[in-house]
């Protein structure tokens, strides 16, 4: 049990933190486990009211594929990936849409208004705040790539951050849902990272923190001693090129390196399944996970 000098250790240690990124803006992807397990959940809530009580802007870009993929199991529709990306036809929008917008994205709200923030539920349609375009998938055959129309599955052609302004302005969170707006009116279902990053860019953010069900990044994932606290863009970049980040993992960097190329100041890769990461990561000394830094 922490006794009340320990306590006190603690808030000290999180005193220059606290003074660092007061009135800062802070974007937080919210996704993996501790979006599904509720003791988590409610972690990583209060750490987002906690870390606007003490003066930081939040913005907060969410995910739900798992929620997705429930759903339309319950209608009897079977999910069919290319490339790792859904096949989206117009009625598995639709569905999308639903969960992502009425259903995900209204609990993360009313979950922090519970607990005395001021959140605001978005997506992209809302003045426009994320263009889309059409994204198509890369497939490999041989030595040939072929680009597979997929359906409405989008990628960021542009971020209007004028609404994010005027909320956090205004002392509230915006709670975005990563659906996006086509030219013709159209909704496009987005990777949620990308979203994440291109808005932490957008906003120019002090951080962009993307909670994930890992530690972090690793030089060689099968080889705990080869955890990386600290990479520069052009490393992650390297990796990447190497193989050395792969699969699930690509996204969520390339969303660092939109972020930083954007203008945002730093990235972090955290473990979501730790409790209160996000904490650790912004009011500590050893902080959480990786950190992606321009150079």
């Amino acid at each position: 049990m922490i006794n009340s000098v320990e306590k006190a250790a603690v808030l000290i240690e999180a005193l220059p933190y606290i003074q660092k990124f007061a009135g800062k803006t802070i974007v937080v992807k919210y996704g993996g486990n501790a979006m599904i397990n509720e003791q988590l959940k409610a972690k990583v809530i209060q750490d987002i009211i906690l870390m606007k009580a003490v003066g930081m802007r939040l913005v907060v870009v969410h995910g739900g594929g798992p929620e997705i993929t429930a759903m339309l199991k319950q209608v009897g529709k079977q999910s069919t990936f290319v490339s790792g990306l859904r096949v989206t036809d117009a009625e598995t929008m639709a569905i999308a849409e639903m969960v992502l917008v009425g259903k995900t994205n209204t609990e993360i709200v009313s979950l922090l208004n519970k607990y005395g923030a001021k959140a605001v539920g978005l997506n992209g349609k809302d003045a426009s705040l994320i263009v889309a375009q059409k994204h198509l998938a890369k497939v490999y055959e041989g030595d040939e790539v072929k680009e597979v129309d997929i359906g409405f599955v989008g990628d960021v052609a542009q971020i209007n951050p004028g609404i994010l302004f005027t909320l956090l302005e205004q002392d509230y969170i915006p709670v975005i849902a990563p659906i996006g707006v086509g030219a013709g009116g159209e909704s496009y279902n987005i990777n949620a990272d990308y979203v994440a990053g291109e808005i932490a860019g957008a906003l120019a953010a002090e951080k962009l923190l993307l909670l994930t069900d890992v530690e972090g990044i690793y030089r060689d994932y099968h080889d705990k001693a080869t955890f990386i606290s600290t990479l520069t863009l052009a490393e992650a970049q390297t990796m990447i090129k190497q193989g050395a980040i792969d699969g699930g993992m690509i996204p969520k960097v390339e969303a660092c390196l939109k972020a930083l190329a954007g203008g945002a100041r730093k990235t972090h890769i955290i473990d979501g399944r730790q409790p209160h990461s996000l904490l650790l990561e912004v009011f500590t000394d050893r902080g959480a996970g990786t950190e992606i830094v321009r150079g």
